[in-house]
């Protein structure tokens, strides 16, 4: 049986040819990158995602662009970064609000576990609860035993139905057996200031979020929402050993893409964001926030939101809160 000879030289060549191919795609970005922030600006979303912007621009060379689109708390801006080429040239700044939307929302145009996916995550940290200066308690006891003496009485803001300033007062309620009224603002940054003003009690939020009004002394933090007390908030006692045992909640800020990002790119950005967060810049930065960098793998990431989805979707049965 005859053999074909491929020359050497063809071999050679040809081993060339693709290698040229290879280092002719193009490398991500070629292009400045958009950002949505599906909430106003002045919410912990936004001034994450401004954070980690501003170093990605430095890292490579193209601006990346904060794009803020809010209402239907994220869901507006989350439908618009969807309707963008899945190729990591919009991209979309979340927190756990969205799968706390998610999860009592009855009819939304897109599957919320699925349509999006996570390409990097930037940080998490527990919640403050927050009341106004007005408010004639010291701790998440006395707190309790106002809100039981007046059943009714204490409103507290959130960014809207359904996301984590819901959830966690209403959760925070249900543990302590006590009636407060909820108040939704669009967005937390409104929500924020309307405690400041006095127009509601009480707010269960981000270190992010009340940190400017806190410093101003406009509110005052009573204790965290982590099972036990943080270095991450020193100074403030857990909710769940002041009263309300077994009461917890935690926070997350991360990057999405719509689905169908090719894992390559997904990997670049995931990579990008990571970098960046090992920064000693940004650790001060996120230090400043009372909150810990959080570099996920893409790996580990990949059923997060659908796990987020199903545990809001059982917290809102035992909160009592109905679909939208």
């Amino acid at each position: 049986m005859n053999k074909i000879c491929i020359p050497a030289t063809f071999v050679l060549l040809s081993g060339l040819f693709a290698a040229t191919l290879a280092s002719a795609q193009p490398a991500f970005p070629t292009r400045n990158v958009q950002l949505i922030v599906p909430y106003p600006p002045g919410g912990s979303i936004d001034v994450f995602s401004r954070a980690v912007a501003q170093r990605l621009t430095e890292l490579w060379g193209r601006n990346v662009v904060v794009d803020n689109r809010a209402g239907a708390s994220g869901m507006i801006g989350t439908e618009i970064a969807l309707r963008a080429e899945a190729d990591g040239y919009t991209l979309l700044g979340h927190t756990s609000s969205y799968p706390a939307t998610a999860a009592v929302r009855d009819k939304l145009s897109f599957d919320p576990a699925r349509a999006i996916v996570p390409v990097a995550m930037f940080a998490r940290a527990p919640m403050i609860l927050a009341i106004h200066p007005s408010v004639p308690v010291k701790s998440v006891k006395e707190l309790v035993a106002l809100a039981k003496k007046n059943p009714g009485t204490l409103n507290y803001s959130s960014s809207g139905t359904g996301g984590n300033n819901h959830f966690s007062g209403a959760l925070f309620a249900a543990a302590a057996g006590i009636k407060l009224v909820h108040i939704p603002y669009k967005g937390v940054a409104p929500a924020v200031t309307a405690l400041a003003a006095g127009e509601v009690e009480l707010i269960i939020a981000s270190a992010v979020s009340l940190n400017p009004q806190l410093k101003a002394n406009r509110i005052r933090a009573l204790a965290v929402t982590s099972a036990e007390p943080t270095p991450l908030l020193p100074g403030l006692p857990a909710i769940a050993q002041s009263g309300v045992p077994g009461y917890t909640y935690e926070l997350w800020w991360g990057m999405f893409a719509p689905a169908g990002i090719p894992a390559e790119r997904a990997g670049v950005i995931n990579a990008a964001v990571n970098k960046v967060l090992a920064l000693p810049d940004m650790k001060k930065f996120l230090d400043g926030e009372s909150a810990e960098a959080w570099m996920l793998p893409l790996a580990q990431a990949g059923d997060l939101l659908p796990k987020e989805i199903e545990r809001y979707r059982k917290a809102a049965k035992l909160a009592g809160v109905t679909a939208q």
